[in-house]
């Protein structure tokens, strides 16, 4: 069985600053995603942080990763462009992105969407959100029911200034009255990329069952295809 390589990165800058944190994912929040996709046996994950070299995002080790899965908050501003430009090259060539919370602000984000503001409404209430499915057929949806509930999740609300997205996956909607494009799917280039915004930092999210069904699926998605390589430019021969 050839294993689907992921690198599950993240700022690691919560877990090391605020105690309340720390004890939710003592581990890093890094660490607890990689423990759950490293359960599956076709999925192999390792992680990498903000603060080591290259941010632990070397040239070696994106070739060496078909999925990229990206949670960050209060450091997008630290991160090197060289290396943000390094890891869209590799999704251009096909290796998977899966963007979650906060990542939504992240260089990275902002470059495979094409744009330099990504803004949205949202409070840290606690309030519950119900993620509804609203593309039952996605295989991100494999094994899981038509909704998710959480008891409490930081709030986002529309309008998400994203662009369209190419398949939406969930809506979420919160106590508060406020609904969200909260699973959104796009294409770019040879590579696949799904934002997922479930997961602030101070809740348990990440522990939730269904939340870790939906990565596990997202990831095995997200996988690049072995298919043909594309020539573009002058093509000096017929092709029939």
């Amino acid at each position: 069985m050839k294993q689907i390589r992921v690198t599950v990165w993240n700022e690691y800058i919560h877990e090391k600053e605020m105690p309340e944190v720390a004890a939710i994912y003592p581990d890093g929040i890094h660490g607890a995603i990689a423990a759950f996709i490293n359960k599956e046996e076709d999925l192999r994950a390792g992680t990498a942080t903000l603060e080591m070299l290259e941010h632990g995002l070397s040239q070696e080790v994106l070739d060496n990763t078909d999925v990229l899965v990206w949670w960050g908050h209060c450091a997008h501003d630290r991160v090197a462009d060289e290396v943000v430009e390094r890891v869209h090259r590799r999704v251009l060539e096909g290796m998977g992105l899966i963007v979650l919370h906060s990542g939504h602000a992240s260089k990275i984000f902002h470059k495979v969407c094409g744009t330099c503001t990504l803004n949205l409404k949202w409070r840290e209430s606690g309030d519950k959100e119900i993620l509804w499915c609203v593309n039952p057929g996605h295989p991100i949806m494999e094994g899981l029911g038509d909704h998710i509930v959480l008891e409490h999740e930081e709030t986002y609300g529309e309008h998400f200034e994203i662009p369209q997205p190419d398949e939406l996956v969930f809506i979420g909607w919160f106590q508060g009255g406020e609904v969200f494009r909260s699973g959104c799917c796009f294409h770019r280039g040879r590579g696949k990329v799904f934002y997922f915004q479930p997961g602030h930092e101070t809740l348990p999210t990440y522990h939730h069952p269904d939340i870790q069904k939906v990565l596990v699926n997202a990831v095995r998605w997200a996988a690049p295809v072995n298919g043909p390589k594309q020539e573009y430019g002058h093509y000096p021969n017929p092709v029939i």
